[in-house]
């Protein structure tokens, strides 16, 4: 799989990637594209059949609770993949490499790729515990 990291997440995470085996990982950054905003991002994306790995959830994917009603991603019709790490504002490099590492294991477990589909991973974390969610589901939805 194709990766794409969004500038929003440390350049780290194309090592990481290429590590586990996606040797094609880039980024916003690699690319020269800092700044690009991100509806100008979306078409370069899907075009060179990258899965897109962001924290900027929202702009993507929609609201949580209506993915797929709003954001980027709604009106693609056909695209290679969304990745979304959840975290608190401020999410530091080693809580993104943790959701990362997640998200990397649960890609590794599928027996299909990512196409049209969003996979969260996302810190929850309350006063008394801190776990991490997984949901795959399907982007736009139909």
């Amino acid at each position: 799989m194709k990766l794409f990291i969004d500038e929003c997440l440390s350049s780290e995470l194309v090592q990481r990637a290429i590590a586990r085996g996606h040797e094609e990982t880039t980024s916003v950054v690699y690319r020269g594209l800092a700044g690009t905003q991100d509806w100008t991002l979306v078409p370069i994306v899907v075009a060179g059949d990258y899965t897109l790995v962001t924290k900027n959830s929202v702009d993507f994917r929609g609201a949580a609770d209506e993915p797929g009603e709003k954001g980027l991603y709604k009106d693609v019709e056909l695209h290679p993949g969304l990745i979304c790490l959840n975290g608190p504002t401020g999410m530091d490099l080693d809580l993104q490499l943790e959701l990362f590492d997640v998200a990397l294991d649960e890609i590794d477990r599928l027996d299909d790729d990512l196409i049209n589909k969003c996979l969260e991973v996302t810190l929850i974390a309350n006063d008394e515990q801190e776990r991490i969610e997984i949901t795959l589901y399907e982007l736009p939805t139909i």
